[in-house]
């Protein structure tokens, strides 16, 4: 199923379409990682990209995304993750409204299909939409209890449990000790640890049972304190800063 919203789109992400079908439909929003200027201010919409050292090989220039002509440093879909970046820190009101404007079509569309709706709010961002209240004293998520919102994130410290409809997985990296220590930190706090692997899948890693997770985008119904396996995708097959493990 296809939906293309001013913010959130669906149907034409390669690793998501592997879970759209007869049960789930994911759209997610695509922004600008790491580090923006808005009007001469600096924003950062993956505060710990530096400690991950996964800033150079972020899934933001896979696929369509890294797809530049010859001599140019930027595309048509860098372009619009910027505008919508953009958006977000310059008029964040105007950009909550178009979000929850988008999710009601897209929840509508997919009760019509008999299918779950279903959202990722930081394709290429970490920014903590639980933290922004919208309205009536809510988050996006209580907003839409009958949607499914599930995200990766670096930040180990988010703590999602009291939000039923919202699932996150932390992403690992070796880059820097301070930050792979705190895996520790995100099982305590109900997260799973997706591991971007160079080649083959090991059977466990931190003495945790590795799940493929290239089979489907759906982190919402993998079994918990599990690794979720990804093979290294763009830029990050030749990242040697510890991001991707070997």
């Amino acid at each position: 199923m296809n939906f293309k919203g001013n913010i959130i789109s669906a149907g034409n992400n390669a690793k998501t379409i592997k879970g759209d079908g007869k049960e789930y439909v994911t759209a997610i929003f695509y922004g600008t990682p790491f580090k923006i200027l808005v009007d001469d201010k600096e924003y950062n919409s993956c505060p710990l990209a530096e400690k991950a050292s996964c800033f150079k090989p972020c899934l933001n220039t896979a696929g369509r995304g890294g797809i530049f002509k010859k001599g140019e440093t930027t595309n048509t879909v860098q372009e619009a993750r910027k505008r919508k970046t953009m958006l977000f820190y310059k008029n964040r009101q105007k950009f909550l409204d178009l979000l929850v404007e988008d999710i009601t079509k897209f929840e509508k569309k997919c009760i019509k299909a008999g299918v779950q709706a279903c959202v990722r709010l930081n394709g290429t961002t970490d920014i903590q939409f639980e933290k922004i209240i919208i309205k009536d004293n809510k988050h996006i998520f209580a907003l839409f209890p009958n949607v499914v919102f599930y995200d990766y994130t670096k930040i180990f410290k988010r703590d999602v449990s009291s939000i039923k409809n919202y699932s996150l997985t932390w992403s690992y990296s070796q880059a820097n000790t301070w930050y792979s220590d705190h895996y520790k930190t995100a099982i305590k706090n109900g997260l799973n640890i997706a591991v971007v692997f160079r080649k083959e899948l090991p059977n466990k890693f931190l003495n945790l049972k590795v799940i493929d997770g290239d089979k489907d985008d759906l982190r919402f119904l993998d079994p918990k304190r599990v690794i979720v396996g990804l093979k290294a995708k763009g830029k990050a097959r030749k990242d040697n800063s510890g991001f991707v493990i070997n």
